[in-house]
Parts: structure tokens; sequence; C-alpha cells
């Protein structure tokens, strides 16, 4: 359970000053721990919209902030959503130019997913700095370690400026089954690791995860006054889809449901907040997807989804799958009501199939207790903060 409860309150506008002592603060913002690591060299960063520093006088942009600070910024490296995070789910994401610094953007979101060596030719130093929000199958962690493995292949030094994990208070779920290794799932983790971004690279390295026996030069710049015991709420959407703290935290669960024939309300304004479809046996509640920015072809478009509305649910602090298999007893569905590419997400070919012969989530539960128990173990030599057990 979460012991304490933390506004993270870098809110856009807000000054440095109220962001003092016991206040949170992200790699990013400790300039004076890595700025020598960037004297002289030639720097890709790795970012999105939510790479900013807070200043008493303003809030900015990490790339716009290190070209302030004299740092030759040669290129940046758009990650899923792209650099501005504006790209609808999905979208496979072109080259092109930041109009605001005349900077290339390479995309490393679609079909080329890991930085290649010609795209580095002219980089000394890689800077990463992604708000992710814990979940296994939420890709800025596959982005991480496919950096890693370009980093270490083109013996170029990396930098993670780590930011707070919102999910980060507790562990759960199926650890994933590497024969379904994907973009979506990329490590033996369970689906709610507990770690931030710069915990889950040190883990990389340390577990030797990359291939052939790789190491990252890898230096992490710790997140001030950051604890796992802290449930931190993010100033900014990390994606569009995300739009707030309930929808992140509901997050690690109703992704399940993105591989069956429910729809978890893309195309509406409140994703990740509600599940339905038209086949759904209550009818209390209802939606209709529509194309949006944050998903330009909905599951179900044009159609009313019945279902259910978790706007005011208090989550839980574990995976919960009430939700889902509340959805599929309730959905009466010609043919399967899993996708095929279900267990891509779920990591493992069990779950269907416990669902589909009715057994009790705390049935289910109990099948996680000893991948859990050994992730927790490993999880441990490489936390950077202050555990909630």
């Amino acid at each position: 359970m979460v012991k304490n409860t933390f506004l993270f309150l870098l809110l856009l506008g807000a000054s440095l000053s109220s962001c003092a002592q016991n206040k949170l603060l992200p790699g990013a913002h400790h300039f004076e721990e890595y700025q020598k690591q960037l004297q002289d060299k030639r720097v890709g960063v790795v970012a999105h919209h939510a790479s900013l520093i807070v200043r008493p006088e303003d809030t900015i942009h990490l790339v716009d902030f290190l070209l302030e600070n004299q740092v030759q910024v040669v290129k940046i490296f758009g990650p899923e959503h792209g650099f501005r995070g504006d790209a609808y789910d999905g979208k496979i994401i072109d080259n092109d130019t930041d109009p605001k610094t005349g900077l290339p953007v390479i995309s490393i979101y679609g079909k080329n997913k890991k930085p290649q060596p010609e795209q580095l030719q002219d980089v000394d130093v890689l800077i990463f700095d992604l708000q992710d929000v814990g979940a296994r199958f939420y890709t800025y962690l596959s982005t991480l370690y496919l950096l890693m493995e370009a980093a270490a292949e083109n013996g170029l030094p990396l930098i993670v400026l780590d930011r707070p994990n919102p999910n980060g208070h507790y562990v759960d779920g199926p650890v994933l089954d590497l024969k379904y290794k994907s973009f979506v799932g990329m490590l033996p983790i369970p689906v709610v690791h507990g770690m931030t971004l710069g915990e889950m690279a040190q883990m990389i390295n340390g577990e030797n995860w990359l291939p052939n026996d790789l190491q990252c030069d890898l230096n992490v710049i710790k997140v001030s006054n950051y604890d796992h015991r802290i449930q931190v709420t993010l100033p900014v959407a990390p994606s569009p889809n995300l739009p707030n703290a309930q929808a992140v935290a509901l997050y690690p669960s109703l992704c399940l449901m993105e591989k069956t024939v429910m729809s978890i309300g893309r195309g509406t304004s409140i994703q990740f907040q509600i599940y339905g479809h038209p086949d759904y046996a209550t009818k209390t509640f209802q939606f209709t997807p529509q194309p949006n920015q944050g998903s330009k072809y909905p599951k179900l478009e044009g159609q009313v989804a019945y279902g259910v509305d978790l706007r005011k649910v208090k989550v839980a602090d574990r995976l919960d799958l009430q939700w889902l298999m509340d959805a599929f007893t309730h959905t009466k569905v010609e043919g399967d009501f899993f996708m095929d590419s279900f267990e891509i997400l779920s990591g493992t070919d069990t779950l269907r199939k416990q669902i589909q012969a009715g057994l009790s989530e705390d049935a289910i539960r109990d099948s996680w207790k000893e991948g859990l128990m050994t992730f927790k173990a490993k999880r441990k030599n490489y936390l950077l903060y202050t555990d909630f057990e």
C-alpha cells in the first residue's frame, strides 16, 4: 500500500522556488551533474513534450535549455507519439525537422525503432529523458532498451535523466515469457515493474539483458526527493490517450483489453477510464468512439458502446483483473472475445486460458506469485530510491 500521497507540483509556469526542499525535481533539473559530460561534445537527445525543466522565470523544454546553455545538440530522436507528443496512437512517425530549433528529428517509432550507426556518426553522447508510466507495454521502456543497445554497439555514453514513476508504488502481473517478446514487451518483467526508467536502465545492464554481452556506458541522474512510497500525479499528460491521473492509474489494468473486442475509450476524451462494447449486457452507461487527436481510427468507431465508467473508482495498488473478467462475462459476441495478439500484451499464454476456464481472480493471481517473487528479489539490486516495502 502507498504510505504517502505526494502531488508532483511541477506545473507549467510554477516557480522553481515552489519546488524547493522536499519537492520532486526530475534528473533534467540537475544540470550541474551532467554538464561536464556534455562539454565540447556533440549531443543526441531522446525527448518528448514532457521533457521539461521548471525555472523561476518559466518552464523550458530540455532541448531548448541545453541549447541555451551552449550544449551542442546535433539531433533529436523522437519516440512513439513524436517529439512534440501530438501523434495519435500507433501512428508511424517519419523523420522531420523541429520548426523551433531547426534540428533534425529522427523517428525511432516506425520502421526504425533503434538509432542506426549512420544516424550516430556525428554524436558523441546520448541523453534520454522520457516520462514513463511504469507498465511493461508502455513503449518508452522498449525505446530505452534499444537506445542502450545502440549506444553500447557504437561506443557512446548514455545519460538517463530520470523521472518519477506514477505507478512505481507496487509490482504486479504476470512476468513476460520471452517467446512473446515484442516492442510492447521486451524484458522478462511483470506488467507493473515498480521502477523508474533510470532503475530499469541499471537492471538492463546488471542482468545482462543486452545482446552479445553488451554493456552500456550509463549515467543515471536521479530525481530529488522521490521514493517508491510516493504516488505521483504527473503535471503533463505523458501521451495523448492518458489525459489525467485516473487514466494513468487504470492504464496497466485496462490496457489488457486493447487486444479484445472491447473499447477502452480511444476516440473519446475519457480514454482508459471506461470500457464498453455494443453487446455488453448492461445498458446504463454508453459512449460512441469517434476519431480525435489521440486516435485516428478508434475501435468501434461510430458505434454506441455500452459498458462501465471508472472515472470515480478508487484504483487499488495492484493489477486489477475484475474489469477484464467482467467484460468477458457480460459481452456476448460471435467468435472470440480475445484477439490473436492478446498474449503479446499479457506476456503469457495462460491468462486467456485461465479467464476462459472460469478461474477466480485470486486463483489467477496465485499463479503469478513465484515469478513476482523472483523479479522482486532482482529488482531490489537496482533501486535508486527507497522502496515501498
